[in-house]
């Protein structure tokens, strides 16, 4: 089974959306793990949106790079601009690759428009994400 690390700065919710969705989609073919430039807290939305696919995150902690230190990967993924650039490289990568996406917790307005945009960014996280590992593993 291949490793793959997903990096974004404070891990909210960029990097615990892929290693839900990749642990669940590709179970068995990829274990996924992810990890904070700046670890924080899970935002309950994410958690929301993500229950919506019948995936539970409610129980993921926030974890820093270094809980990773002399572990090995077959990916490494950025998911931020600000991830990318405070980990150019990453030694524990056999492959680092950057996939940048929109923070949704930077969308302006209520509850609604909010929970709309953590939707659209977890579906553009599915597939793009689900599609790349899919074709590596040659699936």
């Amino acid at each position: 089974m291949k490793k793959v690390l997903f990096i974004c700065t404070r891990t909210v919710p960029a990097a615990r959306w892929p290693k839900g969705l990749i642990n669940h989609d590709l179970a068995g073919k990829f274990e996924a793990f992810s990890a904070g430039t700046e670890p924080s807290f899970v935002n309950p939305l994410a958690i929301v949106v993500m229950k919506e696919l019948g995936i539970d995150i409610s129980r993921q902690r926030s974890k820093g790079l270094d809980e990773f230190d002399n572990q090995k990967f077959d990916y490494v993924i950025t998911l931020c601009s600000q991830a990318d650039e405070a980990c150019p490289v990453f030694f524990g990568g056999t492959k680092k690759i950057h996939m940048g996406f929109m923070d949704p917790t930077a969308t302006i307005g209520g509850e609604p428009e909010q929970i709309a945009a953590f939707r659209r960014v977890r579906d553009q996280i599915r597939k793009q994400i689900v599609e790349f590992l899919s074709k590596e593993k040659g699936e």
